[in-house]
C-alpha cells in the first residue's frame, strides 16, 4: 500500500480513549482540516459503539466551525437509540472545547425487502482516462497551492468524464462524473470501505455547484467556499478499492449556497450510495457573479 493511502486509512482509525470518546489526528501535510476526513472519523467513532450485525444506511452531518489542523479533534458519541430494527447515534467533533462538527446516523439490522435501482449514466469507463494526479502534478508547477489538496490523489485514483478539474473557470452545465477508488486494495473490514467512501464523496462536490457561472472554489480573490452541511445514504455494499462512478449535479445555487447531489454507482451499473450537500458560494466580488451568470 503507498504510504499517502496508508496515512489516511491510519488516520481513520481513530483512537478510543474513554467509553464513547475517541480521538483523530489530522495529516501532517495540509494546512487545513479536510471535511471528507471529519466526516469520515465521526462514522468511524460511532460505527465502534454499534453492534457488527448492523450496517449504516443514512447520515446527516453539519460542518460547524473550521478545525484547526494542528490539534487533535475529540469525537464524543451519544447513543440515542439502540432499538430492535434501527440503531440511531449522534457524534459531536470537538475542539478547544467547541463543536466543529456535528452527525447524526442510523443503522439497520439486515432485513429483505423490495429492490430497484436508476440506470448508471452512459458515459466512458475509467480506464481511458486520464488520471487527476497527472492533471493537478502538471498545473501545481504554475499554482504551487494546489498541492494543498492535491496529495491526496496520491491515494485515491480519481478520473474526471468531463475533463473539468477544481480550477476549471469556464461556463459548463452543472454536472460532473468523477471514476473513483483507492489506489491499492484495502483491508476487508466493511468499516474500512464506508469510510473511504465518505471521504471520497466530499472531493470536489462544491465546485459543481460554480460551473454554470464559470467559477472555481480555487480562487480565493474571488470565491469564498465551504462545505456547510453533507448527507449519505448507503443502499448496497461495496468496495472503496473497485471502481464507483460518482455522478454529481447541482439542481439550484441561491442565497450564497450551492446544492448538489451525487449517485455511486459500481462499475457493473449499481447505485450503492447517494451524497448530498449545501455548501457556501460566497462571491467576494459581487460584478463577478452579474457578470459570470449571463
Amino acid at each position: 500500500m503507498n504510504p499517502v493511502l496508508k496515512d489516511i486509512i491510519d488516520l481513520l482509525d481513530v483512537e478510543k480513549i474513554e467509553e464513547n470518546l475517541f480521538r483523530g489526528r489530522n495529516v501532517a501535510e495540509s494546512e487545513h482540516v479536510f471535511g471528507g476526513q471529519v466526516l469520515a472519523q465521526a462514522i468511524a467513532a460511532a460505527d465502534r459503539t454499534v453492534d457488527e450485525a448492523r450496517q449504516i444506511h443514512s447520515l446527516h452531518a453539519y460542518f460547524l466551525r473550521p478545525g484547526d489542523h494542528r490539534l487533535p479533534i475529540l469525537y464524543h458519541v451519544d447513543r440515542i437509540r439502540d432499538g430492535a430494527s434501527f440503531t440511531t447515534r449522534r457524534v459531536a467533533a470537538i475542539q478547544r472545547g467547541r463543536a466543529i462538527f456535528s452527525l447524526s446516523a442510523s443503522w439497520q439490522k439486515d432485513e429483505a425487502g423490495l429492490d430497484h435501482t436508476v440506470p448508471m449514466p452512459n458515459v466512458p469507463g475509467p480506464h481511458a482516462l486520464r488520471s487527476d494526479r497527472e492533471a493537478y502534478a502538471a498545473l501545481a508547477k504554475q499554482r504551487p497551492e494546489i498541492k494543498r489538496f492535491a496529495f491526496r490523489f496520491d491515494a485515491i485514483d480519481s478520473r474526471q468524464v468531463e475533463n473539468l478539474l477544481m480550477t476549471h473557470a469556464e461556463a459548463h452545465p452543472p454536472r460532473k462524473h468523477t471514476w473513483l477508488k483507492t489506489r491499492d486494495p484495502i483491508p476487508d473490514d466493511p468499516e474500512v470501505h464506508l469510510c473511504m467512501l465518505a471521504y471520497m464523496s466530499d472531493l470536489d462536490f462544491m465546485s459543481t455547484s460554480m460551473l454554470p457561472h464559470g467559477l472555481s472554489p480555487g480562487n480565493r480573490q474571488t470565491m469564498q467556499g465551504a462545505s456547510l452541511d453533507h448527507a449519505l445514504w448507503f443502499h448496497r455494499p461495496f468496495r472503496a478499492d473497485q471502481w464507483l462512478l460518482f455522478a454529481k449535479t447541482s439542481p439550484s445555487a441561491a442565497g450564497a449556497r450551492g446544492f448538489v447531489r451525487g449517485h455511486f454507482f459500481t462499475e457493473a451499473g449499481e447505485l450503492v450510495a447517494t451524497a448530498a450537500q449545501e455548501c457556501l458560494i460566497r462571491v467576494r466580488d459581487p460584478d463577478v457573479a452579474t457578470t459570470r451568470s449571463h
